[in-house]
C-alpha cells in the first residue's frame, strides 16, 4: 500500500486497517463450508487498488467446493425451514448486533479492499445491520398467507421457503449488498451458498463468520450459510447449474445475468436479478437548481460512481443547460480524489486496473463521437494505483456510446433537452430501466414524467434515499424481481394453496 500524505485521521485509519488485514496475510483466504474453513490447491490474488500490490491470496473454488456447499445447505435446510419465525427473528437480530460491534473493522477492510472512501463505507456497514434487523422483524410473518373462503371450501394460502439459494454479489459496496440478499433469504427460511465477487472478497468472510457464530451458538446445523470464493466461469457457473440450488439472487452486469439465466434453465432455476443502469436525472428549468446540482453530483460521484443507481445521464432543459453545466463543472473540479482511508477523500481508487482501462476508454469514445470532455477523462495521482479524475462529458447526444453504455465510474454525461416530451424520449431511449431522478417545481409534471419514464424506481426532487419497505428493482435490462419489504420473499418462497372441503361440498357422482 502506498504511503499517502499523512494526516492524523488517515494515519490512524491506516494503522487500524493493517491490524485488521493482518489475518488475511498468512495463507489463502479460505472458503467456509458446513462450518469449516476449507482451502484448496487453486488460489487467486486479491489486489490493493491504491497501488495494485497483492493484498492477499484467496482460495479459488469450483464444482467440487460448490457441490459440497450446496449439499450442506440442502441438509441444513431440513432444520432451518422448520424453525419458528420468532426464533429466526432473534437469531437475525443477534447477527445485526455482531455486525454493529464489528462495524469499524468491516468499514476499514471494505474501504481498502474495494477502494471506496471510508466516509461512505462506515455507513455501509451499519446499513448491513439495518438490513438484518428489518428482515428479522419480518421473519415471524414470512409464511403468512390469505384466507379465501367460498360456500363449499375454505381456501387458504401459505408461503414456504423455496430451499437452498445461491447468492452472487458484486464488488461495489459488497458487504451491504450481500446482507441485502442474505437477510431476507434467511428470514424466509432458506439456506445459503454465497459466492462473493473475486475483486473484493474480504468482508464476505467477516459476514460468514458472524452468521456462523450465531447459528452454531444456537446449536443449529453448520450448513445454514456457506461461502465459496472463486470466478464466475467456475464457481459461479457451478452454483447456477447445481440441482440442489433452487434460486439465484444476483447483483451485477446485465450480460452476466443473461448467462446465469441460461445456465439455470435446465434445472428451472428461479432468478432474481439487480442488473445495470444508465439512469437519467432530468432537470427542468423550474426546479430548485441548487438542490438539483447537489443531488446530481452526489449520485454520480459518490461511491466512485460504481453503483447501479448512479445518475449517469444528466438531462438538462436547454434554457438552463449552459449555466447549470458550467456551475456543475466548477464543483466537479473541486472533488477530492485521494486515499480511501482519508476521511476527506470523496473519490478513492477504482476497484481494479482493468476497470480503470474500461472507464478511461470512454473519453476516447466521447471525442470520437463529437462530445466534449469538459473535465477529467484521465488518471489522477499518476503512478499511484487506480485513481481516476471525476469526469464530465458535455453536449452529448443520446445515441452516443457514452450515453448508452453503463460506464460504472465517476463519469457524468450531460445532454440538453427541449421540453417534457423530448426529456422522456431521451430518458427512455436506452436498454436499461433501473432508476430515474426528476427535478421540477411542477407537481403535475412530476406525476406525468414519473409515470411515463421507463424505470423501476423514481425519485422526485431527491437523490436516492432507500426506504426498506418499498420495492427496489428495475425493468428492461436492469433486472427481474424486487428487493425490499415483503417483495423480496417472492423469490425465496413458494406459495401453496390448501382447499378444505366443507360439509356443503360433495363431489359429483360417477360410476354409480
Amino acid at each position: 500500500m502506498n504511503k499517502p500524505l499523512a494526516n492524523d485521521a488517515l494515519t490512524d485509519n491506516l494503522r487500524k486497517a493493517q491490524t485488521y488485514l493482518a489475518r488475511f496475510k498468512g495463507g489463502p483466504v479460505p472458503h467456509r463450508i458446513a462450518g469449516e474453513s476449507v482451502t484448496g490447491a487453486e488460489t487467486f490474488e486479491n489486489y490493493d487498488p491504491t497501488d495494485n500490490s497483492v493484498l492477499c491470496n484467496v482460495s479459488s473454488g469450483g464444482a467440487a467446493e460448490i457441490d459440497r456447499a450446496a449439499r450442506a445447505a440442502e441438509e441444513a435446510f431440513k432444520v432451518w425451514r422448520t424453525l419458528p419465525g420468532e426464533k429466526r427473528r432473534a437469531l437475525l437480530h443477534k447477527i445485526a448486533d455482531k455486525i454493529e460491534a464489528r462495524a469499524e473493522e468491516i468499514a476499514l477492510i471494505e474501504s481498502v479492499d474495494s477502494g471506496q472512501a471510508i466516509r461512505y463505507m462506515a455507513k455501509a456497514a451499519l446499513r448491513g445491520a439495518e438490513n438484518f434487523r428489518f428482515y428479522a422483524d419480518k421473519a415471524p410473518e414470512a409464511n403468512d398467507g390469505l384466507s379465501l373462503p367460498t360456500e363449499t371450501h375454505l381456501n387458504y394460502t401459505i408461503r414456504q421457503p423455496i430451499g437452498p439459494v445461491g447468492v452472487i454479489t458484486p464488488w461495489n459496496t459488497p458487504f451491504m449488498l450481500s446482507t441485502w440478499k442474505i437477510a431476507p433469504a434467511l428470514a424466509a427460511g432458506c439456506t445459503i451458498v454465497h459466492k462473493p465477487a473475486e475483486w473484493s472478497p474480504l468482508t464476505a468472510v467477516i459476514l460468514s463468520e458472524i452468521m456462523s457464530e450465531v447459528f452454531e451458538g444456537a446449536g443449529l446445523p453448520k450448513g445454514i450459510v456457506n461461502l465459496v470464493h472463486g470466478f464466475g466461469e467456475s464457481a459461479g457457473k457451478a452454483l447456477t447449474e447445481h440441482p440442489a440450488i433452487k434460486a439465484i439472487a444476483f447483483v451485477g452486469e446485465s450480460i452476466t445475468g443473461s448467462h446465469i439465466m441460461a445456465q439455470g434453465a435446465p434445472t428451472l432455476k428461479r432468478v432474481h436479478f439487480e442488473l445495470g443502469g444508465k439512469n437519467p436525472v432530468i432537470v427542468f428549468d423550474d426546479a430548485d437548481l441548487d438542490r438539483a446540482r447537489d443531488a446530481v453530483l452526489f449520485m454520480i460521484y459518490s461511491l466512485n460512481g460504481q453503483r447501479c443507481t448512479s445518475s449517469s445521464r444528466a438531462l438538462v432543459q436547454r434554457s438552463i443547460y449552459d449555466k447549470f453545466i458550467a456551475e456543475l463543472k466548477v464543483r466537479v473540479e473541486k472533488i477530492k480524489v485521494g486515499h480511501p482511508l482519508d476521511p476527506a477523500t470523496e473519490i478513492g481508487p477504482l476497484i481494479h486496473k482493468r476497470h480503470v482501462e474500461k472507464v478511461l476508454s470512454y473519453a476516447d469514445h466521447a471525442k470520437a463521437d463529437g462530445a466534449i470532455v469538459a473535465t477529467g477523462g484521465k488518471r489522477a495521482m499518476e503512478g499511484q494505483g487506480n485513481f481516476v479524475c471525476p469526469t464530465l462529458f458535455t453536449d452529448a447526444k443520446n445515441s452516443m456510446k457514452i450515453a448508452q453504455e453503463e460506464i460504472f465510474g465517476p463519469v457524468l454525461t450531460a445532454i440538453p433537452f427541449e421540453d417534457e416530451a423530448d426529456a422522456l424520449r431521451i430518458a427512455n431511449d436506452v436498454r436499461y430501466g433501473l432508476a430515474a431522478y426528476i427535478w421540477t417545481g411542477d407537481v403535475g409534471r412530476a406525476h406525468r414524467v414519473s409515470q411515463s419514464v421507463e424505470a423501476g424506481m423514481v425519485w422526485v426532487n431527491s437523490e436516492n434515499v432507500r426506504h426498506l419497505p418499498t420495492p427496489f428493482g428495475g425493468v428492461k435490462a436492469s433486472g427481474i424481481g424486487r428487493d425490499g419489504g415483503d417483495y423480496a420473499f417472492e423469490i425465496y418462497m413458494e406459495q401453496k394453496n390448501i382447499a378444505i372441503g366443507l360439509d356443503k361440498h360433495r363431489a359429483p357422482k360417477i360410476g354409480v
